[in-house]
């Protein structure tokens, strides 16, 4: 009890300033805030850089690159046109349409070598994708 009244009479100590325990919530929600921050939650992607190149007449090459924080059994793959965690065993296999990579009214189809897949709209536009 004598060290605290010794400290208190001290003209050069320092009191903790008070502050409200909203002030405090705050600053806790914000640390938290800013070591979640480029975290994706397990199962998911999201697309980091997308280019396009539209040089060529009737032709558009389009590239993008996905993140993906995919579960144990599962590699960055694409689903509905969108980057998504498909089962690894599809990619080892080649075997691109088992992961639905077309939209709901395109047809999929495998490239002869299994490099990619083709994607065939009703009208007959055909969208070609290749894995690197």
């Amino acid at each position: 009890m004598a060290s605290v009244s010794r400290l208190a009479r001290r003209k050069d100590a320092s009191h903790w300033p008070r502050m409200s325990s909203t002030f405090w919530a705050v600053v806790l929600l914000t640390a938290l805030l800013v070591l979640y921050c480029g975290q994706l939650a397990a199962g998911t992607c999201e697309i980091v850089t997308l280019d396009r190149d539209s040089s060529q007449p009737r032709r558009t090459i389009a590239r993008q690159t996905a993140r993906c924080a995919c579960k144990k059994g599962q590699i960055a793959g694409t689903t509905r046109a969108r980057p998504a965690c498909v089962d690894a065993g599809i990619v080892r296999k080649k075997q691109w349409c088992e992961m639905v990579p077309c939209l709901e009214d395109e047809g999929c189809d495998l490239l002869v070598n299994k490099s990619g897949w083709t994607c065939t709209q009703p009208g007959g536009r055909v969208k070609t994708t290749t894995a690197l």
